[in-house]
């Protein structure tokens, strides 16, 4: 199943994250199809980009977004 999650990025203790595309089966930070944003839970207030068409369409062909991805596009207005 594919899906879009978080991807961790950053130094120790100073994270941001990329939103990809990735199948399943693949590791966290491993392999992924796609990279269609970025979150960085540092700076106030959070910085979200989002590539909205590119979500939408791989949602539309059966992406499932996490939890936390799918509250993350709401917010960006994506969803």
């Amino acid at each position: 199943m594919v899906k879009i999650r978080l991807r961790r990025m950053g130094a120790k203790k100073a994270p941001f994250y990329r939103i990809v595309v990735a199948d399943s089966r693949y590791p966290s930070n491993g392999r992924f199809i796609e990279e269609i944003g970025i979150y960085n839970p540092l700076v106030h207030p959070a910085e979200i980009r989002v590539d909205a068409e590119r979500a939408q369409q791989w949602i539309k062909n059966g992406a499932q977004p996490t939890d936390t991805v799918r509250a993350l596009l709401k917010k960006a207005g994506a969803l």
